[in-house]
C-alpha cells in the first residue's frame, strides 16, 4: 500500500470548503455562500489540503474548482478580514498572503487538468483563481471583474501576471485599470473562460469537457500541463514574492484604510480625497499626516501632524 494516496473527503471534516470524489472527478467548492464564497486565510488552507489530496489519488484523474450556489463562484479574498486584521497588523498580511501563494501553487502544480465552474460573479482574486485553473466554463449569467484598485490594492496574486497571457496587453490594462464588470460573451470572446453554456447546462458542461480529459494518458496529460504552464509559471515566480512584501508594507499606508473601511462600512471610498491632499500638499500615505510632531508638554514624539492634541497627555499641540 503506498504512503501517497488519497483520503475520504468526509475524513478532513472541512468547514469552509465541500470536497467530493466521483467518477475519476474531485470537486472542490467554496462554500462561503453568505460571503459570496469569499476567502479566509482558513479556507485557503482547507482548499491547499484538499488540491494536495486530489494531487495524490490515482483514482481522481481531474479537478474542478467552484462555488456554492449560483451568485458567486468567488469574490476573492475577504475584504472584512483584510480591513479588521491586516490593516492593523500589516506583517500578517504577510503570512496571509504565503497561505495563498502556497494555494496557488498546488493548484498549478496539481499534476492533473484543472476545470474552473463558474456558477456565478468572479471578483478579484476569484479570477486569479479562475486563472490558475486550466480550463473554464462559465453560465450565461457569469460576470467577471478585477477591484484592486478601486479598494485599496494591487491584483499581483495572478491577475497583473497572467491576464495579458489571456487577453493581450490592451484588454488586461482595462481589466485591471478600469475595474469594470466583463459578461460572459465578452469573457469568452476575449479567452478568459472556454464555453459559456446556460446556468442549468453548467454540470453537463463540466461533466462532458471532464469525461474528455480522463480519457487521455495520464503521464502525458501531466507533462503537457508542465510544459503549458510555462509561461503562468516564469510570471508568477518572477514577481509573487515581491507582490508579498510590497502589498504587507503597503497595509500600513492610507488607501487601504479607505478602500477597505469603506467597503465593510457600505460606502463609496473617497478616492479622490486621497488624490487632493497630495495635490494639496499633505500627506497621502498616512491617515493623520505623517509622524512628525513632538508635544511641548510631555515630549511625546512621533506624533501625527494632523493632530491638535497629543495623544499621550492631552496637551495642544
Amino acid at each position: 500500500m503506498t504512503q501517497f494516496a488519497g483520503q475520504e473527503p468526509e475524513s478532513f471534516g472541512f468547514e469552509d470548503i465541500i470536497y467530493a470524489k466521483r467518477d475519476w472527478v474531485a470537486t472542490v467548492t467554496i462554500n462561503r455562500p453568505q460571503s459570496y464564497n469569499a476567502y479566509t486565510g482558513h479556507t485557503l488552507q482547507e482548499m491547499t489540503q484538499a488540491f494536495h489530496d486530489a494531487a495524490w489519488d490515482d483514482h481522481i484523474a481531474v479537478v474542478v474548482l467552484t462555488g456554492a450556489g449560483d451568485k458567486a463562484f468567488c469574490a476573492g479574498g475577504d475584504v472584512k478580514e483584510y480591513a479588521t486584521e491586516y490593516t492593523q497588523r500589516p506583517r500578517d498580511y504577510w503570512k496571509w498572503m504565503g497561505l495563498f501563494m502556497e494555494c496557488h501553487d498546488i493548484l498549478r502544480s496539481i499534476g492533473k487538468p484543472t476545470i474552473a465552474r463558474l456558477n456565478g460573479m468572479v471578483v478579484g482574486g476569484g479570477n486569479e483563481f479562475n486563472m490558475a485553473c486550466d480550463l473554464a466554463i462559465a453560465a450565461d449569467h457569469v460576470r467577471i471583474r478585477q477591484v484592486g484598485t478601486e479598494v485599496g490594492s494591487v491584483a499581483a496574486g495572478g491577475a497583473t501576471q497572467w491576464l495579458q497571457l489571456l487577453v493581450g496587453d490592451r484588454r488586461a490594462r482595462e481589466i485591471l485599470w478600469l475595474d469594470e464588470w466583463v459578461d460572459a460573451e465578452k469573457a469568452l470572446d476575449w479567452g478568459l473562460v472556454n464555453q459559456v453554456v446556460p446556468y442549468a447546462a453548467l454540470d453537463d458542461a463540466v461533466a462532458t469537457m471532464a469525461a474528455k480529459l480522463v480519457d487521455k494518458f495520464p503521464e502525458c496529460m501531466r507533462y503537457t500541463k508542465q510544459q503549458t504552464n510555462f509561461w503562468k509559471d516564469f510570471s508568477w515566480y518572477q514577481t509573487i514574492g515581491h507582490a508579498r512584501d510590497w502589498l504587507s508594507l503597503h497595509y500600513t499606508s492610507l488607501e487601504p484604510y479607505e478602500g477597505m473601511t469603506a467597503f465593510t462600512e457600505k460606502r463609496r471610498p473617497d478616492r479622490v480625497g486621497v488624490r487632493q491632499r497630495a495635490a494639496s500638499g499633505g500627506s497621502s500615505e498616512f491617515l493623520w499626516g505623517p509622524y512628525q510632531k513632538t508635544c511641548p508638554s510631555c515630549g511625546a514624539s512621533g506624533l501625527p501632524a494632523h493632530f491638535t492634541h497629543c495623544g499621550q497627555c492631552g496637551a495642544a499641540l
